[in-house]
């Protein structure tokens, strides 16, 4: 492996300023979130596994654990996905020898409920996380939301409340955000609707969580991508409706390279400026919820929960799902597998750089985007692997851009001006090579430099002025610098080298103006933590 920089004889330069920076927002801590899904082996030989050697009484694998508080995850998104909309939540509580096994049909997949609510509320005080709770609107509704609530919240002396505490969780687990389904655009979910049907159900369910707990945050479903035909018109129908009554609106965009097979440089370069489309999605819904705010000549702005991003080669799985559904002429009368592999994807370097451009936006945008879950965050299309029958775990290397903004990423976040050279994109014109924001903690009076080149072919000069940050007087130490890059941009870490790829020290230069200059190599990430 290598972490040096290509040999470029005479590297173009970029700028970035801050001196006339836009200061977007705080920043949120919800938005380090994550994602757990009954899918693959994303809770079965991920974060439960009660026969591993690092398993604790509860059965949760004690390694898994470890990663995700290294990872910096705040916020869990549970149980699903696709996977809500057939399930039942009531099968995952109480005595596990009790428990009814039951087809998946989002996965095609048997679910033992060997893990459910209760059990990941135990999880989740383990880890640290704030539980972000999905509710069934596909197969269900309106009654099993306010039972599910009356569950999970309620004071003893009610009948749900008391089976809670019966089932050995005394206090209410104080669930705070919902989400009202998922992706109900989608042909794929169980249940689907038009966004006229979803409108009026997600009023309804909204509208009555709210009588039983009006300091609820709930997010209504969004659109599943910016490529849905309903797109746009989703939303506003949605939070037409709905606005009174609900506080978020969800986002979902997952990004590959299409040309991973033949290496296309073409498809490559688009995949690299993926963050293009983020920001298109971001700013098409945002500008619905407004409209929908005048329309109810509202107060309040609807807040955004990206809380399905990441990178996913889907089209691995489109292929085992067309199999699946030929093979025996479509009827499936056989086990359904329990926790098999699924989505797991294995990232490469590039893959990293897109994700940690990827929260280079969603960063700049966090006025509007309040909360987000990267997809998922064990095994499946996830930052940590689990190895079975006893193995270890170990990180991906989209792990390091993650971890490195959840950790370091406080205070305010400031959008600067950045001068770039630019790459030339299939689906997205000409963007700029150089992407990056700056984050600022003025009580500590320490800040965060994150940045990307997307930039295929060569390396770029940086040259960054933090002069313009609000109260960094005086000179700027360099506490921190990293870069993430590999001179081929298609490797991975894998079991057997799971440090193949990794971050490297960056070389900064510093003036006493509180100017910064480094080099990043063709495909790369960097972090520069300072102080001032």
């Amino acid at each position: 492996m290598s972490n040096e920089a290509p040999n470029a004889t005479s590297p173009s330069a970029a700028t970035v300023s801050l001196a006339n920076a836009r200061r977007v927002a705080d920043v949120p801590a919800r938005l380090f979130g994550s994602f757990v899904e009954h899918l693959g082996r994303c809770v079965y030989g991920g974060i439960y596994e009660p026969d591993h050697p690092t398993a604790d009484a509860d059965g949760f694998r004690q390694d898994v654990l470890d990663l995700v508080k290294e990872l910096g995850v705040t916020c869990v998104r549970y149980p699903g996905g696709n996977f809500v909309s057939n399930y039942n939540w009531e099968d995952g509580t109480g005595p596990r020898d009790q428990r009814p096994v039951r087809r998946d049909l989002a996965w095609h997949t048997t679910e033992t409920n060997q893990m459910g609510i209760d059990d990941f509320y135990r999880w989740s005080q383990k880890s640290g996380t704030e539980i972000m709770l999905a509710v069934n609107m596909g197969t269900r509704g309106l009654k099993a939301a306010l039972d599910e609530l009356e569950y999970v919240n309620g004071t003893a002396g009610t009948e749900l409340a008391d089976r809670r505490v019966k089932n050995g969780i005394e206090e209410p687990m104080d669930v705070k955000m919902w989400c009202i389904g998922n992706e109900m655009d989608g042909h794929w979910q169980v249940g689907h609707m038009s966004p006229d049907e979803y409108a009026a159900a997600v009023d309804r369910v909204a509208h009555a969580m709210k009588l039983a707990e009006p300091a609820l945050e709930l997010v209504a479903c969004g659109s599943s991508s910016a490529h849905m035909p309903t797109f746009g018109e989703w939303e506003r129908k949605v939070l037409t409706k709905a606005y009174h009554d609900v506080d978020f609106v969800s986002a979902h965009a997952y990004y590959h390279d299409h040309g991973y097979r033949t290496h296309d440089t073409i498809e490559m370069q688009d995949f690299l400026a993926s963050a293009e489309d983020m920001n298109y999605f971001i700013n098409t819904v945002a500008d619905e919820a407004d409209a929908a705010k005048a329309i109810n000549h509202g107060s309040k702005d609807i807040a955004i929960s990206f809380d399905e991003w990441g990178v996913w080669y889907q089209g691995r799985w489109n292929e085992q799902e067309t199999a699946w559904a030929k093979s025996k002429n479509g009827l499936h009368h056989g086990a359904w597998p329990t926790a098999p592999h699924q989505l797991e994807d294995i990232y490469s370097a590039a893959d990293a750089v897109v994700e940690g451009s990827l929260m280079i936006t969603l960063l700049k945008h966090c006025d509007r985007v309040r909360s987000a879950s990267r997809a998922q965050l064990v095994n499946v299309i996830a930052p940590i692997m689990a190895e079975p029958n006893g193995g270890a775990a170990w990180k991906q290397t989209i792990f390091y851009p993650f971890a490195e903004a959840a950790h370091y990423a406080h205070g305010d976040v400031f959008a600067p001006v950045v001068e770039s050279p630019t790459v030339t994109t299939k689906s997205y014109g000409d963007v700029a090579a150089i992407d990056a924001v700056v984050t600022w903690d003025a009580a500590t009076r320490s800040g965060l430099l994150l940045a990307v080149n997307r930039d295929l072919d060569a390396a770029h000069d940086v040259t960054v002025s933090l002069a313009g940050l609000p109260g960094a007087d005086g000179a700027i130490a360099v506490t921190h610098a990293q870069v993430l890059h590999d001179d081929d941009p298609y490797r991975t870490n894998t079991a057997d080298e799971p440090n193949a790829v990794t971050p490297a020290d960056l070389a900064v230069s510093t003036a006493a103006d509180g100017t910064l200059t480094f080099t990043l190599p063709a495909v790369a990430w960097t972090a520069v933590r300072f102080t001032a």
